[in-house]
């Protein structure tokens, strides 16, 4: 018993890194309970004595004996012939429970310091509740809340997810992973796109609807790299990745500029734009677009412009040209400014009138000398 002891502490500290001092002191306090509760001990002054270097185990008592008129208190030994047996089973008890211990708050460690970050699991099971995704070393939990309506997360098909949470628990840790986080489309891009890693481009914001589309808005640190085509990659190898993994969610990468109406405008891409007015003191942005790209930027049921709101952090209130002009075409505003004098060939002047007034400066001088004449 006493080589098994000295082994089971060696291997503890060793391979579980639990200090021998935690397993001394959990196994005295279970061994003399083990005591109390065979040999119906009252006594309070006994404790157990562990000799960590040869394994051997002792059961002292303190008492007062009288020597020379005086009384005094002494150690005795006062170890059963049959407490090796108890003792034995004992220790093994508590080893056992401690090695499960040491091995559930390795696996919380290393996952907790995982949040934010992806892992790849098979799914094992999948019922009402949750989705169960083996990690090898544990298992993780998709809740329903976390996952994505239009998929389906058949047994043995191989997935990634995002590490929202890992709560501890008394038994194995608790690991709630997503595929429905933002941070899950930040992550993957990180993954397939090496100037990412290296920093040279910048995820700046990321919005999305799980399963239907995303945005993400990226931007080069070097004037040379450009931020959209490095992470759309060659012949759109890279992107084309990350839409498998999310099982044809579209995604659309946008380039982040610093000129907040120029980043608005590239927000609502595939649309395009013809002017931005901002309201800094409202947070919000008047988008004017031409009116055959008013659909487009608005999207399918609002997604388009929903999403763009959500990566630039304002409202978007999006108009078409008519609507932003007043009711009128911007074609008869444009007529409409035109001067009205009519050239020598009989031709209207083709330069806008001056505000106010129906001819351009050098019409409306010619005007005014007929005038006075």
């Amino acid at each position: 018993m006493s080589k098994e002891l000295v082994e089971a502490l060696k291997y503890l500290e060793r391979e579980k890194n639990v200090e021998p001092e935690v397993i001394i002191e959990a196994l005295q306090t279970a061994l003399l309970a083990a005591y109390n509760k065979y040999y119906q001990n009252v006594d309070a002054n006994i404790r157990i004595d562990i000799d960590t270097k040869v394994g051997k185990i002792s059961v002292i008592a303190e008492k007062e004996v009288k020597k020379g008129g005086k009384k005094i208190t002494e150690e005795i030994e006062i170890t059963p012939s049959d407490f090796g047996r108890i003792a034995a089973q004992t220790a093994k008890q508590v080893i056992l429970q401690r090695i499960k211990e040491a091995e559930r708050d390795k696996l919380f460690h290393e996952y907790s310091g995982k949040e934010g970050d992806i892992v790849t699991g098979i799914i094992q099971q999948t019922d009402q509740r949750f989705t169960l995704l083996d990690l090898g070393k544990t298992e993780a939990l998709i809740p329903p809340s976390e996952q994505v309506r239009s998929e389906q997360y058949k047994h043995g098909s191989r997935i990634k997810a995002y590490i929202v949470e890992v709560r501890k628990t008394a038994r194995e840790p608790q690991i709630i992973v997503s595929r429905t986080h933002p941070s899950l489309i930040r992550k993957l891009f990180e993954l397939e796109v090496p100037e990412i890693q290296d920093g040279v481009v910048e995820v700046k914001a990321v919005s999305r609807e799980p399963g239907y589309r995303s945005k993400i808005a990226v931007h080069s640190n070097d004037k040379n790299v450009d931020p959209v085509g490095a992470c759309v990659g060659a012949k759109g190898s890279r992107v084309k990745m990350i839409v498998h993994e999310l099982r044809g969610e579209k995604i659309d990468i946008i380039e982040w500029n610093e000129d907040f109406k120029k980043f608005v405008a590239n927000s609502l891409s595939p649309a395009k734009v013809k002017e931005v007015i901002i309201d800094e003191e409202n947070h919000t942005a008047e988008v004017v677009v031409p009116d055959d790209q008013l659909s487009l930027a608005i999207g399918k049921e609002g997604q388009n412009v929903r999403l763009a709101a959500k990566l630039t952090g304002w409202r978007i209130d999006i108009k078409s040209e008519t609507q932003h002009m007043g009711g009128k075409h911007p074609e008869e505003k444009k007529d409409k400014d035109k001067c009205e004098a009519l050239t020598k060939s009989g031709t209207r002047c083709k330069k806008n009138a001056l505000e106010g007034e129906k001819f351009c400066k050098v019409h409306l001088k010619s005007t005014e000398k007929q005038d006075d004449k």
